[in-house]
């Protein structure tokens, strides 16, 4: 999508772009300085496989502070965003055969790293009459002997769907009989979100030493380019991500490193401002969403994306073009309405498409017009 919008554009035509998975805020001031002050510094050399031992430590005091969780500097590793880590943990745990249970829908690189390691990815689905959230009986029936780890993502790309504390501990209660599965939890989008309680599935009890956290300063700090991310992991998978990574990329940007000290060890205020700016944007989307006739929708309780089921519009018509499929959909209304949306195929949801609202709210506005306009020619 993000192609065939470029190619739009270079023949002069408007396009709204709601397929990036980005904030489209600029990073904090005191970040960029710091990363200026690491220039003068001459912070020029190659860094430590697993990253600067003092954003090692920003990242444990962050996690025992904000999370309640305790994990020491030798049990995180820096990488280049948090997507490295996370496929450095699946190529490091999981062996060929290996099955790794991902709920669905799912951002598009899990099933897609998974086959990277020769695992087997089990998705469970969760529709929108289930908030997009699999129950403890959906993980328990996806559970085999070959099960070697469970990936959960909350807030969710691409739902903005959050597991309560009380339905992460319906979870948990499952994964307690099977003691060897690995327990994933990708909170990159952990600060942008409205108002639900946040739990760390590494604070509860029963997954003690079996639970990799992944998160990174991208999303909470607008530091998408920065490319720095993280894994806190038993000691032993930590020893086992350094060792994979220093073969194939090393260190991480010695520079981005000291930015993201800056970020986690700096004020926060910057991340409750943007975190606002989202929470309005959510609301602008959802009430002009539910205007539009057909459009199933529901509320996302955080990261910036809405992910409609479009099943209504699936087989009509516009002139001779015929609509089969949520890909089609997609198509139609980027070339239609001039809006780059992503087929929720591509998340593992057919009949779905996702539209991130990290834009400005005269965006959203338009756009959400220019869609509601492109949905009734549909017959």
């Amino acid at each position: 999508m993000s192609q065939k919008s470029a190619e739009l554009r270079a023949q002069g035509v408007d396009v709204i772009n709601l397929s990036v998975g980005e904030p489209d805020f600029h990073t904090p001031a005191h970040i960029k300085e710091a990363a200026k002050q690491a220039i003068d510094d001459n912070f020029s050399f190659y860094t430590p496989v697993p990253g600067y031992l003092s954003l090692r430590k920003a990242i444990a005091a962050k996690l025992s502070r904000e999370n309640g969780v305790e994990f020491a500097p030798e049990q995180i590793v820096v990488g280049n965003g948090a997507k490295q880590e996370l496929c450095n943990v699946i190529l490091a745990a999981i062996n060929p055969g290996d099955e790794v249970i991902i709920p669905t829908p799912a951002w598009v690189s899990y099933v897609e790293m998974v086959k990277l390691a020769e695992g087997v990815s089990v998705t469970v689905p969760a529709s929108i009459d289930q908030n997009f959230k699999i129950t403890p009986a959906q993980l328990e029936a996806a559970i085999t002997p070959r099960t070697r780890m469970v990936l959960i993502c909350s807030p969710s790309n691409p739902t903005g769907s959050v597991y309560t504390p009380d339905e992460l501990q319906g979870l948990v209660d499952v994964l307690a009989k099977y003691p060897d599965i690995i327990v994933m939890s990708d909170d990159v989008y952990e600060h942008i979100n409205f108002g639900a309680e946040l739990r760390s599935l590494a604070s509860f009890p029963e997954l003690k030493d079996r639970v990799v956290i992944i998160n990174g300063v991208s999303k909470a700090y607008a530091m998408t380019g920065w490319r720095i991310g993280y894994c806190a992991a038993p000691a032993a998978l930590a020893k086992a991500v350094t060792k994979l990574q220093g073969q194939y990329t090393s260190g991480a940007s010695s520079i981005a490193q000291k930015a993201a000290e800056a970020a986690y060890d700096g004020p926060q205020e910057c991340v409750g401002e943007m975190r606002a700016a989202f929470l309005r944007r959510r609301d602008l989307v959802v009430s002009l969403a539910r205007e539009i006739p057909g459009l199933k929708v529901n509320e996302p309780e955080g990261a910036f994306y809405l992910f409609p089921e479009v099943s209504a519009f699936i087989g009509r018509h516009a002139g001779d073009r015929t609509i089969a499929s949520s890909g089609d959909l997609a198509l139609y209304l980027l070339e239609e309405a001039h809006v780059a949306t992503v087929d929720g195929a591509a998340f593992c949801a057919p009949g779905y498409i996702r539209l991130s609202y990290a834009t400005s709210d005269d965006n959203i506005r338009e756009s959400m017009r220019r869609i509601a306009t492109a949905l009734a020619k549909l017959q």
